[in-house]
């Protein structure tokens, strides 16, 4: 080539061209990452259903083949009057799932949070009799579960019902009905859509006492002859809670019961909690203070360094027992979507999720990729 016959101009750019660096590889897609392992889901709020936030559709079909209801599907919000049923935004969700293809889990049927009030009491305020709120319960997830026959393919069907010593949580549901309100909740689910999955779903799961209680209450319902498809754990973790070796514990102990494992509500608060190893209790909440916000502009690179390095510890272990897991959900989006930053103080700033608050995915990403495709041949 002769250079001299070449334009000013053209060599420049051609110059540019040859010494500029080549672009960084592009983040893997979470879902793609990991397929073949199990699902990887996320929970969506209001904004993200309707529409208002224009930017986390295409987020949400990039990184995630599975979603849940953060809310919208909660008895409270879909029958807050008796008989009245609104089913309007959960009908967007429902659609939004379908459009795009995604692994659709409905979220809850049965939890004493979040309840209507009417829910438990006559038009004197008093507790109905146990045959009124089996009714009602009957009414309701009959309604529910048989609207979205086919489509729904999951429920959680009772939420939260054991507390962390393994007892039975003493709600209006286990007060007035007994235990037995489990076994016709997934009872009442499982004739309404045969076909569609059933869990029990709880927080705190890794505790010795909430495993124990769990293995009972499941090993009873089997007995009965109840059909319960599986178990989620509520992965609301720390940095420093709980052990690895008890979430592993955990898990071997429900998949031992023959039934999926699923981790339903995953998040890793990096901030520090007014309690030791705080579990996931929604009715609990402390005074905020300067010194419980610490990282209101940003992580520390140690304090990220430590989210990566525990995040990833935890994607290790779901990849080793990939053969019990069917799905790993984020309780979110994006780290700005986390209620983690409003519980359990209200105002502050917390970073639980893999992607931030621009929707940018986070480098333990890339670690959990580099993982899971080590694990593809194992």
């Amino acid at each position: 080539m002769n250079l001299k016959l070449i334009p000013l101009g053209i060599f420049l750019c051609l110059a540019c061209a040859v010494a500029q660096p080549p672009p960084p590889p592009a983040e893997p897609a979470l879902k793609d990452a990991l397929a073949g392992k199990f699902y990887l889901g996320t929970a969506l709020n209001t904004a993200q259903i309707t529409g208002r936030d224009a930017e986390a559709l295409p987020v949400i079909t990039r990184h995630f083949n599975a979603i849940v209801a953060e809310n919208c599907m909660k008895s409270g919000q879909i029958q807050p009057r008796e008989g009245e049923f609104n089913f309007t935004l959960a009908d967007r969700f429902v659609d939004l799932g379908e459009r795009n293809n995604l692994w659709v889990t409905g979220h809850t049927l049965i939890w004493h949070s979040q309840a209507p009030r009417w829910f438990f009491v006559d038009d004197q305020g008093k507790d109905v009799s146990r045959e009124v709120l089996i009714e009602r319960m009957r009414n309701h997830i009959s309604t529910v579960v048989g609207r979205y026959k086919g489509r729904v393919k999951g429920w959680d069907v009772v939420n939260e019902a054991i507390l962390d010593d393994g007892s039975w949580r003493d709600s209006k549901f286990y007060q007035i009905i007994g235990e037995d309100f489990v076994r016709l909740a997934f009872e009442f689910a499982h004739a309404a859509d045969p076909e569609a999955e059933l869990y029990y779903n709880d927080y705190s799961m890794a505790n010795a006492g909430k495993r124990a209680g769990v293995v009972r209450m499941v090993q009873k319902l089997q007995q009965q002859g109840v059909r319960i498809d599986g178990i989620g754990m509520q992965g609301h973790v720390g940095l420093d809670y709980p052990a690895l070796s008890d979430f592993e514990q955990s898990l071997e102990a429900f998949a031992a019961l023959g039934v999926k494992v699923m981790i339903t509500e995953f998040d890793l608060t990096v901030l520090p909690s007014p309690w030791q190893n705080a579990g996931a209790e929604v009715s609990a909440n402390a005074a905020y203070s300067e010194k419980m916000n610490p990282y209101p502009n940003g992580l520390p690179d140690s304090v990220s360094q430590a989210f990566d390095q525990r995040c990833l510890d935890f994607f290790k272990l779901f990849l080793k027992h990939q053969d019990k897991i069917s799905r790993v959900t984020l309780w979110g989006v994006n780290d700005g979507d986390s209620w983690r930053n409003n519980w359990p103080i209200r105002g502050r700033t917390d970073y639980p999720l893999l992607l931030d608050r621009q929707n940018r995915p986070k480098a333990v990403v890339r670690a959990i990729a580099k993982e899971a495709a080590a694990t593809s041949g194992r």
